[in-house]
């Protein structure tokens, strides 16, 4: 389309193609993950997209939409399940691993809540145009399954009569944790949880400072530890339901180098050896615990997750944030935390018909039924 007649698209393939201003324009002012430094290393990291591209609607010479796409050539169908389905899918695994590859387009943001970047709620004639030139791209580079993922439920509303009439049907996504802050200490924080959370907060910090062997520091360079971070993120990833993305060095470091997001590393220590880690990231009141490394010779016993956790929400305390958000997993002790669930949803469909007949009828059931597993409370 001509601008005369309305909005034009276009695929730009990194996010160095947009500038910098309009990003930061449009893109959530308190959300971490939003960062444009945080694309920017995700596309000098090798975290699980083959690509990246950024449509981009443009009306009478000004964007007004950008949604980062990512694509993922050879997802394996088995390390996005939970436990229960990979152990069904093993002899699939086995014999035909080829078989659990499906090529994949995630729309949005592949490591954080997504959203499409705008001033306001799209027309429906820019929103039909995204959809379109979304699917297109998918169809171009033979990449059969579109997802917008983890979307909040009002944003996908604004979009969805384009969706559905594209073919597009939504699901259950796992909620993100939210912590709303505001408080003057951390002191001040733990006295405003229940009292049963309050006690074992504080049982936790009496035995922790009692030890002698561990210490917590908070570091601004930490661009040495990045071999030991990655070991303990290894642990915790192999016990991990789902790894959709696998962190790596060259996302760490780019992530790490002059110019890239405020971040701070929640850094626990036995001696001289990293044990324990929460890697935070901040933008305006926001912050994010965004990703965590456990050492489990001793976490249980140590009580590492929480202790790293503690110090996150001191440190957003102390940066005068208004909210830490925390990743998709462990549910229990972050509602402990004080922590609420962020309702989270998938936006799916197929480029061809049949398969898209067959993800509508089976995948709510089976998403329905994974998200009501992980969030139902355990002995």
């Amino acid at each position: 389309m001509s601008a005369a007649t309305g909005p034009t698209v276009e695929i730009l393939p990194g996010i160095d193609a947009l500038p910098a201003g309009t990003w930061d324009e449009l893109a959530p002012p308190h959300d971490p993950m939003w960062g444009r430094e945080v694309f920017a290393a995700m596309e000098h990291g090798a975290i699980g997209p083959d690509g990246y591209a950024y449509a981009v609607v443009r009306e009478a010479g000004r964007t007004v939409a950008v949604l980062p796409l990512a694509a993922v050539r050879g997802l394996r169908l088995d390390q996005v399940v939970g436990e229960r389905e990979r152990r069904l899918l093993a002899p699939v695994r086995r014999l035909c691993p080829g078989l659990l590859r499906v090529p994949m387009l995630f729309c949005g943001n592949f490591l954080g809540q997504g959203h499409v970047l705008s001033r306001e709620p799209l027309p429906g004639p820019v929103a039909a145009l995204l959809v379109r030139t979304v699917l297109d791209h998918a169809r171009r580079h033979r990449l059969g399954t579109v997802v917008l993922k983890d979307f909040a439920p009002g944003e996908l509303a604004t979009l969805r009569p384009a969706l559905e009439a594209a073919g597009f049907f939504q699901v259950p996504s796992m909620p993100d944790t939210e912590l709303a802050l505001g408080y003057d200490s951390f002191d001040a924080y733990v006295a405003a949880l229940p009292a049963k959370a309050r006690r074992n907060v504080r049982s936790k910090l009496r035995k922790f400072h009692a030890r002698g062997d561990l210490r917590i520091e908070v570091l601004a360079d930490f661009a040495g530890l990045v071999p030991a971070m990655l070991g303990l993120y290894r642990q915790v990833m192999d016990r991990a339901d789902q790894t959709l993305d696998v962190l790596d060095a060259s996302f760490l470091r780019a992530l790490h180098r002059p110019g890239g997001p405020d971040q701070r590393l929640v850094a626990c220590f036995e001696g001289d050896r990293l044990v324990a880690y929460l890697l935070c990231l901040f933008r305006g009141e926001g912050a994010i615990g965004a990703r965590i490394g456990l050492d489990y010779r001793l976490a249980h016993e140590a009580h590492l997750y929480h202790h790293v956790h503690y110090a996150a929400i001191e440190l957003a305390i102390g940066r005068g944030c208004r909210h830490i958000r925390f990743a998709q997993t462990a549910y229990e002790p972050k509602r402990e935390l004080g922590c609420a669930l962020v309702e989270q949803r998938y936006a799916l469909t197929h480029v061809r018909p049949l398969p898209r007949a067959v993800l509508r009828r089976l995948l709510p059931r089976a998403l329905e039924t994974a998200l009501a597993r992980t969030l139902a409370p355990r002995s």
